[in-house]
Parts: structure tokens; C-alpha cells; sequence
């Protein structure tokens, strides 16, 4: 029986994600005896339990095909964790409640972590509760951190745009370090893994190339260590440049950057560990610095997109489709590294159960004895992911970004006070 599908995006957004929409829309309309309408979610899982459905058969196909050039999130994205089913059993009959008013029968949960763990609490309705979904979750986020998959969609072109970032920063303080500043810091994000500060190494052509310093959450932060290195470089080479997470840690486990925040999923909120840097070298080396935080630019920057990434994006969403008309439930699309010297790859299923709520970090045998850079197995790791490019198109000098008409369903249900 033809059913509808839903599709939302989670947590923080990428460059490529809208590219993932786009082919997962384009790919359903190849499977029209099975799959009826696709409704986007506004503001992730959020959109199925409000009953905001966004109906995407309204929109120009020139309009989806855009989206793969459109950074952000178009319908909209949350952080909002799901209960267990036998914690908050409400929240799981009002999605049942919605998906049978509008017939859906294929979910798609495009996300992290968190969002894996949805995907696979969501999963469980057809034997918990009786009705019957296609769950797939599709792998998305800049940090890299999912277990299973070699790689994940949103981390290389995040990685591009900080190993050229780095590179283009390191020539300006190079040729500004006689007189003036000594010391950059560029932080990026990375609360618990290192992926994103590793990815800065691509810059470097030679060794004594920028960056000097390292800093992941993986390494405990040693100041006496980090403060020496920084002495020695700026003698060395005249000038130092620092990439660091920002989930550093100090040896009492604390994040260097610390406030007494939480977000929604119940993750401290970090002030910024650049400042920190920066004050504890103006106070212990008096030396001049600067420093930047990456922050949303990193993960937003479609202009420098990685054509790799680009494919690895769009590809998971398709095959998120095929699994699903194939009466899959409970997997992800994962990316698989082939074997040999030359780069290649293909999209496989894997199960929510090994994926959900597993995190994956750097590799001890990606960060040089000293704790303060990245080997060479790291850099044949994560050189293929940030090769290509995939140029948005250009107007006026700006790059040309696609909106939708984002027309809404009518909603047949109650509002939801949960």
C-alpha cells in the first residue's frame, strides 16, 4: 500500500544537509506505486508531534534540485530528546496519532547522535505500539563523531573550510609577526572528539607549516607543556598558530571553557576556550595574540563546500529511500572506505543498535606522541574528504541560496500540549 513519508532535520545544521533532503525528495519520486508524499517536519521531530508538516510535492523541482547549494537547514532543525517509550509513553502515541492521519509510513531522521537515538527509539513503534514505519535515520554532522561510518556527511566540507582557514590566517600572521602579533588561536567546534581540530593540519605542505599546536579534547590539557611548545615555536619559527577544540579538557576533567549552562540535550554549554587561551598567554608569556571561534561559519560555509562531502551527502539520502521500500527499520545509510591507495567509497546499511548513542573519537594513532598534532595515517584519512569543489552558483557576488514555498498541511489533529 502507497504510503507518505517524513523527513526532518536535527541538531545543529551543516553545509550539505539540504543537499541530503534534496536527493532524498528527488529519489522517493522514483518509487511513486510506493511512496505517496513527502512531508518535511518544520523544526525536526518537533514537526511530527506539533503536527507541522510541510508539504513538499508544492515546490518547483527547480526548487529541490537547488537545495543542494543552500547551506542551514531549510525546514528548520531542533535539539529535542525523545523520552524513553516507557518514560513518556504520550509522546509516542501523538507520532502514532499523526502518522495515521496523514498515512505516513517512511520516517527519515537526518542527524547526529542524538538524532540516531530518536531514529531508533522511533523505530521500535511497529512492535512496541503496533504500527506499522520504515525508520531510517541518515548520518549528518560537522563533528564527525558517528560510529560505523568511515565518515559523515557535513564533516569535510567543515574540514575544508578550517584547513584553509588556517592556511590563509597563518600567511597573514606570518607576515604581521616581526612587529606585531605572535600568537592566532583559531577554535573550532568538537565537544568530546577531535575530528574538527585534526582537520586544521591539512593545511600544512611543509612541516614546520601552520598549525604548530593541536589541541584535543582526546589530550588532557597540560599548560606548563602547551605554554613551553609556544615559547619554542615563536623562537623557532617567529610566530605560532594554535587550532583547539573547544571541549578541551584540564586534568580534572573539566572543559577549559566551562559555564554553568546546559543545552537541550543536556550538554554544558562552553563559554570558549580561545579567550581562555588567549588571557593565560597574555598573562604567563606576554605575548601579542589574536583569536577567532570558528562557531557557525564552519559548518555553514556552502561557498567551499567539498565536492566529496557534497557526494557522500546526497548519496545517503537516496539510499535512505531505497531501504526504506525495501521494508528496512532501524538503520542508517553508513559510508564505506574502499580498499587501495586511490580513494573510494559506497553507502551500506547499518543497525540504530550499534549507532545510537555511541561516540566516536579520534584514534590515539591519529595524534603525534607529543599530543600536539596529527600523524600521517590522519592525513590520508582525512585528505580524500575535503578534495573537490562544488561551487554554488553566483549573483551580484554573492552566492544564490534556494527558498521554498514551505506550504503547510492541514492539520487534522488537536494541538499538542506536551
Amino acid at each position: 500500500m502507497k504510503k507518505n513519508a517524513f523527513y526532518a532535520q536535527s541538531g545543529g545544521v551543516t553545509s550539505v544537509i539540504n543537499a541530503t533532503a534534496s536527493a532524498l525528495i528527488l529519489e522517493s519520486k522514483k518509487y511513486k506505486s510506493k511512496i505517496g508524499k513527502v512531508y518535511a517536519g518544520k523544526n525536526g521531530i518537533l514537526g511530527a508531534l506539533r503536527e507541522d508538516l510541510i508539504d513538499t510535492s508544492k515546490e518547483n523541482i527547480s526548487a529541490i534540485k537547488g537545495l543542494r547549494e543552500t547551506p542551514g537547514g531549510v525546514f528548520g532543525s531542533c535539539r529535542f530528546k525523545l523520552k524513553n517509550l516507557e518514560d513518556n509513553k504520550e509522546e509516542y502515541k501523538r507520532l502514532v496519532e499523526v502518522f495515521k492521519a496523514h498515512n505516513i509510513g517512511y520516517f527519515f531522521y537526518n542527524g547526529g547522535n542524538d538524532s540516531a537515538d530518536t531514529a531508533y527509539k522511533v523505530s521500535k513503534i511497529s512492535n512496541a505500539m503496533g504500527y506499522p514505519i520504515n525508520c531510517i535515520a541518515i548520518p549528518k554532522t560537522v563533528d564527525n563523531d558517528l560510529a560505523v561510518t568511515d565518515c559523515c556527511p557535513g564533516f569535510g566540507s567543515a574540514a575544508k573550510y578550517i584547513a584553509t582557514s588556517v592556511m590563509e590566517a597563518s600567511l597573514d600572521v606570518a607576515s604581521m609577526s616581526e612587529t606585531s602579533t605572535k600568537v592566532f588561536i583559531l577554535e573550532v567546534m568538537g565537544r568530546h572528539a577531535g575530528w574538527m581540530a585534526a582537520a586544521g593540519s591539512l593545511a600544512k605542505i611543509d612541516k614546520k607549516d601552520a598549525p604548530h599546536i593541536t589541541l584535543f579534547p582526546e589530550i588532557v590539557f597540560d599548560e606548563k607543556k602547551f605554554l613551553l611548545e609556544i615559547k619554542k615555536t615563536v623562537n623557532k619559527e617567529g610566530y605560532c598558530v594554535i587550532v583547539t577544540s573547544e571541549g578541551v579538557r584540564n586534568k580534572k576533567g573539566k572543559f577549559l571553557a566551562e559555564s554553568n549552562l546546559k543545552d537541550a540535550f543536556g550538554h554544558s554549554q562552553l563559554g570558549g576556550v580561545a579567550p581562555f587561551l588567549s588571557n593565560l598567554i597574555n598573562a604567563k608569556l606576554k605575548l601579542k595574540n589574536h583569536w577567532a571561534v570558528s562557531d557557525y561559519l564552519q559548518r555553514s560555509a556552502r561557498h567551499i563546500a567539498s565536492k566529496t562531502d557534497l557526494a557522500h551527502a546526497e548519496a545517503v539520502g537516496s539510499h535512505a529511500v531505497r531501504y526504506a521500500v525495501r521494508g528496512l527499520n532501524g538503520v542508517m545509510p553508513v559510508i564505506k572506505r574502499g580498499d587501495g591507495k586511490k580513494y573510494s567509497w559506497k553507502v551500506e546499511p547499518a543497525p540504530l543498535s550499534k549507532i545510537a548513542n555511541v561516540e566516536k573519537k579520534l584514534p590515539k594513532s591519529f595524534i603525534t606522541k607529543d599530543g600536539f598534532g596529527v600523524t600521517n595515517k590522519a592525513i590520508e584519512y582525512l585528505r580524500p574528504l575535503i578534495v573537490g569543489e562544488a561551487f554554488p552558483k553566483f549573483k551580484n557576488g554573492v552566492p544564490v541560496p534556494t527558498k521554498l514555498k514551505l506550504k503547510m498541511v492541514e492539520k487534522k489533529l488537536k494541538k499538542w500540549t506536551g
